[in-house]
């Protein structure tokens, strides 16, 4: 039975998150809702949970507006499960949640910008492989030639798309203090400058490259047009890929940054390839090139 709130926990916006939220089900219905999982069928397998406790719990956060409940067949009456507008704004809520895990659960606290190999970490990120990228999932970005603003569905319709996300440019910076101390934090300009370099034949291949962070596209922007990018870059700032696919980030400057990974979809979405970590960067943009080709081939 939920308790009466205290009085002075009615003008606590932290109670009253919890209050919708703070369940263990709930947090992590709102998960796989943002993963993509939207039916009843695809949440209890996905949870392990019972019929009546997810139920309830899709109830409750359908009651308080962070899920929609929209039917998608007619007899018998079956109904799917949308985020709405509050519910889509929980997405940093459950990357800081996921960042704090990773750094203070899975590992020893310190601060990285990689992860071990064989870590726990990296098989979350690795069991991407054969998943599904939930879509259409479209992000503000800066489009080539002129780094023009836009939205760009992160996986393209044909062919292959190679999404590499990196932490942050140099370029408009600053960057934070001691950034070059962060393991895995610098090699971004180098990363980006590779796949500018081979663009061109990659989309001769039927190849698209969209290089994903969580600066703000007028950052992105500035670097786009002193380096000549020729590939859109696209802008993850409210974490919604992130939080779709689980993705690695760290927090430095006050700032969520993603991790680096590459990873190859085909135009099913489906995750062909995973790098991740990224130890050697040029060995890894020459993976994913050789992969995304043979993938847009129809390999």
């Amino acid at each position: 039975m939920a308790r009466e709130p205290r009085e002075q926990d009615l003008a606590c916006a932290i109670a009253q998150a919890a209050a919708v939220i703070g369940d263990w089900w709930s947090l992590l219905i709102v998960r796989e809702v943002t993963r993509g999982h939207h039916r009843f069928e695809e949440l209890l397998a996905e949870l392990g949970i019972s019929r009546k406790v997810l139920t309830e719990r899709l109830r409750h956060l359908v009651e308080h507006g962070v899920l929609a409940r929209r039917p998608y067949q007619t007899g018998p009456t079956r109904h799917e499960y949308l985020l709405t507008g509050r519910g889509r704004a929980l997405a940093p809520v459950l990357i800081s949640m996921q960042d704090w895990a990773d750094r203070w659960l899975l590992a020893d606290g310190s601060l990285t910008g990689t992860a071990a190999p064989d870590g726990r970490e990296a098989a979350r990120v690795h069991a991407l492989a054969g998943a599904a990228i939930p879509g259409p999932l479209p992000l503000p970005a800066v489009l080539p030639p002129r780094a023009e603003p836009g939205e760009v569905d992160v996986v393209a319709p044909a062919g292959a798309t190679v999404i590499f996300t990196y932490p942050a440019t140099g370029r408009p910076g600053p960057l934070p203090p001691d950034w070059d101390q962060v393991p895995g934090a610098a090699g971004c300009t180098l990363e980006n400058r590779l796949f500018r370099d081979i663009a061109p034949e990659l989309a001769a291949a039927g190849v698209t490259v969209h290089g994903i962070s969580t600066q703000r596209p007028d950052e992105q922007r500035a670097f786009a047009l002193a380096e000549g990018v020729t590939f859109p870059l696209l802008s993850d700032a409210e974490s919604a890929l992130a939080a779709a696919l689980r993705l690695p980030t760290f927090r430095t400057g006050q700032t969520t940054r993603l991790k680096r990974l590459i990873l190859v979809a085909d135009p099913a979405r489906t995750v062909r390839l995973v790098i991740y970590p990224v130890l050697d960067i040029p060995a890894a943009v020459a993976e994913a090139r050789a992969v995304a080709a043979r993938v847009a081939a129809g390999g």
